[in-house]
């Protein structure tokens, strides 16, 4: 009787794939560890527990197979355990190289709990598909029966990309239009290749296109290309643009949550303080146009994050760039603070440290326990050089006679009372204020929906007062008949995994209620 492969988790210890040294992985783009050998996936996998109820897979937005694949790697049946993953998946081995596992499937590891460390199931996840493109498995993407219908997708990012997939495989024409020049939206320009490499994005890209997708790239949605003239053109549209407007620093304010706020609520409207009966049931309304600048914030060297990181991975990819090229957006030689705690944060300084700038801090108004970003990503940046200052946030900028940034003035923090979202809302230290040399700063504070409506001239198109597109939740269309939309101009700035989710969904929507309108069609034809 063969040995059991499973259960192993006692005598064989936690172990990811080994990092190359911080020194030097500090001088290149290059993902900063190289997937596992055979023998090590192999043991690894054997570690999980096999439980009756998988947490890993409940906490997984897509439901992956978590178990079942990670047994079949243990066996050494990696064909199969490919073709498990990549069945709820459109992209596993990107989400093995990018999803935050130490808060989804592996934060939630049963024998994480018992003391053991979790089953490096990101890891495991990344070998099996590259294992698989290596040897050839990954089959190209075939169309289904042609059902005569088209359908056009604004935006090529992971909800994009995964919804054109799967309505490709159902039979329809797909066209998929972008704002960039390449597709992948922030799997392409806002994430860097120390964390995703860019022919990873490309080769899934290519196979798309193989697969008879159209990419119209440069697109100008609502400007030279008309949102009216795609509706007319398709028979249906999804709309999953996710959010690009960067937010403003805020000045932190306490105020205690009202009275029925919705966890996270607060955040999601940009909102950190003000004044209002906090005895009140009904929420105020969103402020609008952002928080008012702080003082000299628009001095010249003082940055978005997005723009910071689309002029580097632009250089990776060998385009011209006049911004990094002049030295605006690129941060060698300079004292450089960024501004923010979360994963955005995290790609930003670890940039900064790559392109040999003289320092890099970040400045976060809570402490490390209530970041919003990884901490696998915190101990990274750590261990390249990065300095974190936690409990402060800026108050003002000096700069030179020139107009450019020469410091950023901060403040102490303190965690005050619980907010809306149950984390402890930061309270400035009365007379705490500090100043840092900055020659760049990098504004990462997360990200808001720009005004589709107005950009569109589609005044019609419904949004929330988050300024997120407003959906039938049980059908996922928006307020246009035949117009559907996904991911993160939906739900707000959020996780990658999420944005397939929110594709592998919309997709199946928009297919019954294309198969639906063409019966009524044809009902009517025979009526008629």
């Amino acid at each position: 009787m063969a040995k059991e492969p499973m259960l192993k988790f006692v005598g064989t210890g936690q172990s990811y794939p080994s990092k190359r040294a911080a020194e030097l992985r500090a001088e290149d783009f290059r993902e900063i560890a190289d997937r596992y050998a055979a023998p090590d996936a192999e043991a690894q996998a054997s570690r999980c527990s096999q439980c009756g109820v998988p947490y890993c897979s409940v906490h997984c937005p897509l439901h992956n197979h978590i178990p079942d694949w990670l047994r079949l790697t243990a066996e050494g049946r990696l064909r199969e355990a490919y073709e498990l993953s990549n069945a709820t998946s459109t992209m596993p081995e990107i989400c093995g190289r990018i999803c935050p596992q130490d808060r989804l499937c592996e934060g939630n590891c049963v024998i994480e709990f018992s003391g053991h460390g979790a089953v490096t199931i990101g890891s495991v996840e990344k070998y099996i598909t590259d294992t698989a493109w290596a040897e050839g498995w990954v089959e190209p993407l075939r169309p289904g029966r042609a059902l005569g219908a088209s359908v056009g997708v604004i935006g090529a990012g992971p909800a994009g990309l995964t919804a054109a997939e799967y309505l490709r495989v159902a039979g329809y024409e797909v066209h998929v239009y972008d704002r960039h020049d390449r597709a992948g939206g922030l799997l392409t320009y806002g994430i860097p290749g120390f964390k995703l490499e860019k022919g990873v994005v490309m080769r899934r890209v290519a196979r798309l296109e193989e697969g008879g997708i159209v990419f119209h790239l440069g697109a100008d949605v609502g400007g030279a290309l008309l949102f009216a003239e795609l509706r007319a053109r398709h028979d249906a549209l999804l709309v999953a643009t996710g959010v690009y407007k960067p937010r403003g620093i805020r000045v932190p304010i306490f105020r205690p949550p009202f009275r029925g706020e919705v966890a996270g609520e607060a955040g999601r409207r940009g909102v950190t303080g003000g004044e209002w009966n906090s005895s009140a049931d009904t929420p105020p309304p969103p402020l609008r146009g952002g928080p008012p600048p702080l003082p000299g914030e628009d001095v010249h060297g003082i940055v978005e994050a997005l723009d910071y990181l689309i002029a580097s991975n632009r250089k990776g990819f060998g385009d011209v760039v006049p911004a990094f090229d002049n030295g605006v957006l690129n941060a060698e030689g300079k004292h450089v603070v960024v501004i923010g705690g979360g994963d955005t944060a995290m790609d930003c300084v670890r940039t900064a440290i790559r392109q040999g700038a003289a320092s890099v801090k970040c400045l976060y108004r809570r402490d490390r326990a209530n970041m919003p970003g990884s901490q696998r990503e915190v101990a990274n940046a750590e261990e390249e050089g990065v300095e974190f200052i936690w409990l402060s946030a800026p108050e003002a900028f000096e700069a030179d006679e020139s107009g450019q940034v020469t410091a950023v003035r901060a403040s102490r923090m303190r965690l005050g009372a619980p907010d809306a979202s149950g984390r402890r809302a930061p309270e400035p230290e009365p007379d705490s204020g500090f100043r840092l040399d900055a020659d760049l700063v990098v504004k990462a504070l997360g990200f808001d929906p720009e005004d589709l409506p107005a950009l569109f001239n589609t005044r019609e198109l419904g949004v929330t007062r988050w300024g997120t597109l407003r959906i039938d939740h049980k059908s996922m269309m928006t307020s246009l008949d035949g117009v559907f939309a996904a991911g993160d101009i939906v739900r707000g700035a959020s996780l990658v995994v999420w944005g397939i989710r929110d594709g592998r969904d919309v997709a199946e929507k928009m297919h019954a209620w294309l198969k639906a309108k063409t019966i009524a069609e044809e009902l009517e034809r025979e009526a008629a």
